[in-house]
């Protein structure tokens, strides 16, 4: 008698056991089909998360907080790129290193997005007062700035080519990439439509960074001039003597009631000049990456438009 309870425990058990198995290895067979996407930065990353919500394992490869412009890939990172199904990239100055990659490891172009093809590019500018490094002999007069992104109707051209390629691959998926691309889109054109009123209604048109500049897309999409500290992907840190003057002089001549700084960098800049002036330091976020804290909130470019809203209206009024 006692023998029959012992088997029927351990049947019982061995249900229970291979009830959980199943349970894993479906999980495991429902990743494993799941689209595999690496991104460099956290905008590829969050227009990519958006697009295939919970359809897909997608790895940004910079660490949030982390500086975007002097990224390179650990070896884990490169055996990753070439196992993905889509590798999602930027381009311009800051991923030079990703031609080597795909050229060295024979890397699909089918199964890369480079996007920076996705939209109309402009040529980084030495602006009035900016300091700029000197070219070197052999070097082209000008990049193209790759701050693509911070035009949100470029973002919303870049998630529709986004969506379009993720569809291509697995059709059976066109309404649901279809429905979240455009609830997204929607968001930002929202934000765009809040921005443009703004503007639109705002005596004041001139935006002062003490700064690295990202914004050329930006402000050339709503019509507003801008002076700042150094270009958009510049290596220097530190002002000389001649521009901090000039954004002093820019602050007080214009009445420029705030001086701006870009996410994750150091304020020692604007603190000089606001001493200098009484400009209110704000920052305008220009989504190159995120601290910790907000990567794991899930916060999304989105969100930072409508934070990026708030300090526009600050600052233009």
């Amino acid at each position: 008698m006692k023998l029959k309870k012992y088997i029927a425990a351990f049947a019982l058990v061995a249900i229970i056991i291979g009830g959980i198995a199943g349970v894993i290895l479906l999980e495991n067979r429902n990743k494993s089909n799941h689209q595999k996407i690496i991104t460099t930065n956290f905008v590829a990353y969050d227009f990519a998360r958006a697009i295939t919500g919970d359809d897909s394992n997608i790895r940004m490869l910079l660490k949030p907080a982390t500086e975007s412009h002097g990224f390179e890939p650990t070896p884990q990172d490169i055996i990753d790129i070439t196992n993905a199904d889509y590798f999602i990239y930027i381009g311009g100055e800051s991923d030079e290193w990703v031609a080597d990659l795909l050229r060295d490891n024979n890397i699909d172009e089918k199964k890369t997005l480079r996007l920076m093809d996705f939209v109309e590019l402009k040529k980084e500018e030495a602006k009035e007062g900016m300091e700029v490094e000197e070219e070197e002999e052999g070097e082209e007069e000008a990049e193209y700035d790759e701050h693509i992104w911070t035009s949100p109707r470029n973002a919303v051209s870049i998630i529709e080519a986004m969506r379009d390629r993720f569809i291509a691959r697995d059709a059976t998926k066109i309404n649901e990439y279809t429905d979240n691309a455009r609830k997204y889109t929607e968001r930002i054109m929202q934000s765009d439509q809040k921005i443009s009123d703004i503007v639109t209604r705002s005596s004041r048109k001139e935006l002062i960074f003490a700064d690295r500049f990202p914004f050329r897309y930006f402000v050339d999409e709503y019509g507003l001039d801008y002076y700042a500290a150094f270009p958009g992907c510049a290596e220097q840190t530190e002002a000389s003597s001649k521009t901090i003057a000039f954004l002093v002089d820019k602050v007080k001549s214009d009445r420029i009631p705030v001086v701006l700084k870009i996410e994750l960098t150091s304020d020692n800049l604007a603190q000089t000049i606001s001493a200098e002036t009484g400009a209110k330091i704000l920052t305008l976020n220009a989504a190159h990456n995120i601290t910790q804290e907000d990567f794991d909130a899930k916060k999304t470019y989105a969100d930072i438009l409508e934070d990026n809203i708030k300090v526009l209206e600050e600052a233009l009024n």
